[in-house]
């Protein structure tokens, strides 16, 4: 990561200190300034608006655009001798899009399309999912972090606004929060991650290590591929496909089968089976080593939640301890599942475009009192 970020003329918004996090709010909604009282009121009552609105119609998605479905896929960038797929479309300041677990960049379908009147954007696919590479190494959340760095120095070339769903909102916290210099801002829709705990694992005696890494271990492992091997032969099957995204999305008309295509396409890679018992057993089983909460606690951006609150994975509760331990944090619950931007993609949008609006403001403010 040699690179270095190019200064911009986009957004500037400085980082927070650590006492200062709810300047934010009361700089843009103070009672002294006229507008944005009056903006305040404007967006929640839009938002207030817009969730009603969708509770009304059952296809949510009625005369938007969306991202062409490509089989070959779109732009390829090589990173570490990789191949990494990624969308790119419109022009402006840059926002950066990241998937969630077993998704990809088309994913985004419906915001791309929407977001890239105004500004540029970037869709990526993290290395092992979608079209990018699916490479047998040992995954873990530092070489989606390094990838990320990378294609922000060598592609986009000047900081952004990071948004990501579930495991791409664990990928771009953990980089927002190592490497400041390079995010603006920060967008988490029902982000994976956990939060840290007090309990440790009692450390084992000499022998019985050597009976669990002799014995025990291979064993399990052996059981694991067994029965990781025929998870995902199941998982890859269009109707299991079909029936997970069912499960967490409230309202399930965009379930389609350019949806299913999508991720059902990228797993019959040849080496998608050894990808998947790699993540499951080497990243989605060990998370503790990078928890939220330290990562939060070195954040210094603007940080926005659109939360699906109806995510049988990832509830409100967790949204509301991510604003506890980051108070500046703004909130946008909708009555959605794990993937809202994708149920519901025309709340979302207007959600982050308000959002980044209010940005817009706060560098004007900034730069009028310097």
């Amino acid at each position: 990561m040699s690179s270095s970020i190019a200064p911009s003329s986009c957004i500037r918004v400085r980082p927070f200190a650590r006492g200062q996090r709810r300047l934010f709010s009361k700089q843009i909604y103070s009672p002294e300034s006229k507008s944005g009282v009056l903006r305040r009121r404007l967006l929640s009552r839009g938002i207030a608006l817009t969730v009603f609105c969708s509770l009304l119609g059952k296809d949510s998605v009625r005369g938007m655009e969306k991202l062409a479905f490509k089989p070959d896929g779109y732009n390829f960038w090589t990173w570490r001798g990789r191949k990494i797929h990624y969308v790119e479309q419109g022009q402006g300041c840059p926002i950066v899009l990241i998937h969630g677990f077993g998704a990809s960049a088309f994913h985004w379908r419906y915001n791309i399309p929407e977001l890239a009147k105004k500004y540029k954007v970037y869709a990526l696919d993290l290395l092992g999912f979608g079209w990018s590479e699916k490479a047998i190494i040992e995954y873990d959340v530092t070489i989606w972090r390094d990838q990320v760095a990378d294609f922000m120095k060598e592609i986009v070339k000047e900081p952004a606004i990071l948004v990501g769903n579930s495991l791409g909102g664990f990928t771009a916290l953990f980089t927002s929060a190592e490497l400041p210099q390079l995010v603006r801002g920060l967008v988490l829709l029902n982000s994976a991650g956990q939060f840290g705990g007090s309990n440790k694992k009692p450390v084992a005696d000499d022998e019985a290590s050597v009976v669990s890494k002799y014995i025990i271990n291979p064993v399990k492992q052996a059981l694991q591929r067994v029965v990781l091997g025929i998870l995902f032969w199941q998982a890859k099957q269009p109707s299991r496909v079909e029936s997970v995204l069912k499960s967490v999305y409230i309202n399930t008309t965009n379930v389609d089968d350019d949806l299913v295509e999508s991720i059902i396409r990228p797993a019959a890679d040849p080496n998608a089976g050894e990808v998947y018992y790699r993540l499951m057993t080497r990243f989605m089983m060990n998370q503790s080593a990078h928890t939220i909460d330290s990562m939060l606690q070195r954040l210094s951006c603007p940080l926005l939640l659109i939360w699906g609150d109806l995510d049988p994975w990832v509830g409100p509760a967790k949204a509301a301890r991510i604003k506890e331990f980051y108070p500046s944090t703004r909130v946008v619950s909708l009555q959605a599942g794990h993937c809202p931007h994708d149920e519901v993609p025309e709340l979302v949008n207007r959600a982050l475009m308000d959002w980044l609006i209010s940005l817009e403001l706060e560098a004007s403010l900034q730069s009028a009192c310097t």
